[in-house]
């Protein structure tokens, strides 16, 4: 049995001992499930990711929760920024240990396990420390920073002028609200792709005009329904409850998925740009 670690909020800690690791990180080509990483000779290599992880938020802090997983399970093993080049390799759960235990520097390196984690196949949770690890990107000290959308910590001391003084040329400035809202005003119905790209810049704010955006949830389009629910998920504006639970019941099955994910406390997605392209541009989705 492959030994691996998976580091998530303590607050989750209960229930992955009752149920187990839910399925809802998103990997190499879409798939769903978990990732983790090899139980290594050195506890800095295999507990890596615990300051990265740290900066999106945690409730109570970080647990490490370890794992057995059968040798033959297939599972992806890469570096962070293969899986969205399709570059990470489907091997079973003894080669990626093997592999990443053969590296002279495994350090960005992970395994996406693409289904859930039973409650038997977890071996133990305990707490683990704060301290360890890279931040943003192994050897980050130094380099000049990125302020995209994916890579900037919002609320972070000196954020804002960091973004002022590197602005992004895809994340930001927004445009001001009435600029978006006459945009959608225009788009509506018959632009689906200036619809999205309104909804993309939506989608950075923590609150907004959701009594004018709300009538996007009958658009024809279920992309549009999609981004919708992306760009109003983590808004604070009362109301947005009522407007998922109308689109959890929505006839498509991809709008129905991004309701229940983004009301799922352990997934965080990152915008994506409509018709983005470029590598740099996938590499703004989800980081982990």
């Amino acid at each position: 049995m492959a030994m691996f670690v998976h580091l998530t909020s303590a607050a989750n800690a209960p229930r992955i001992r009752r149920s187990g690791i839910r399925a809802v990180s998103h990997g190499q080509g879409g798939a769903r499930g978990v990732y983790c990483f090899p139980v290594l000779p050195s506890y800095t290599l295999t507990h890596q990711w615990l300051r990265e992880l740290a900066r999106f938020g945690t409730r109570g802090g970080l647990v490490a929760v370890h794992v057995r997983v059968d040798d033959a399970q297939d599972v992806f093993v890469g570096r962070y920024g293969d899986r969205v080049l399709g570059a990470q390799a489907a091997v079973p759960a003894a080669e990626a240990v093997r592999r990443i235990g053969a590296l002279e520097d495994p350090r960005g390196w992970e395994v996406f396990v693409p289904r859930a984690i039973r409650p038997r196949e977890v071996h133990r949770v305990r707490p683990a420390p704060q301290v360890a690890g890279w931040r943003y990107v192994p050897d980050a000290h130094g380099r000049r920073p990125c302020t995209c959308f994916g890579c900037r910590e919002r609320g972070g001391y000196g954020a804002r002028r960091l973004r002022e003084r590197l602005p992004h040329p895809l994340d930001g400035p927004p445009p001001p609200v009435r600029v978006l809202l006459a945009r959608v005003e225009a788009a509506d119905p018959g632009d689906p792709a200036a619809l999205r790209e309104a909804l993309y810049w939506f989608g950075m704010r923590r609150r907004g005009p959701l009594a004018e955006l709300s009538r996007l949830a009958g658009h024809p389009d279920p992309r549009v329904r999609q981004d919708l629910v992306w760009a109003v998920g983590r808004w604070t504006t009362p109301g947005v409850a009522e407007l998922l639970d109308g689109l959890a019941e929505d006839p498509h099955a991809d709008v129905r998925a991004a309701v229940e994910e983004v009301r799922d406390p352990e997934c965080r997605r990152i915008p994506e740009p409509p018709g983005a392209r470029s590598v740099g541009d996938a590499l703004r989705l989800e980081r982990r």
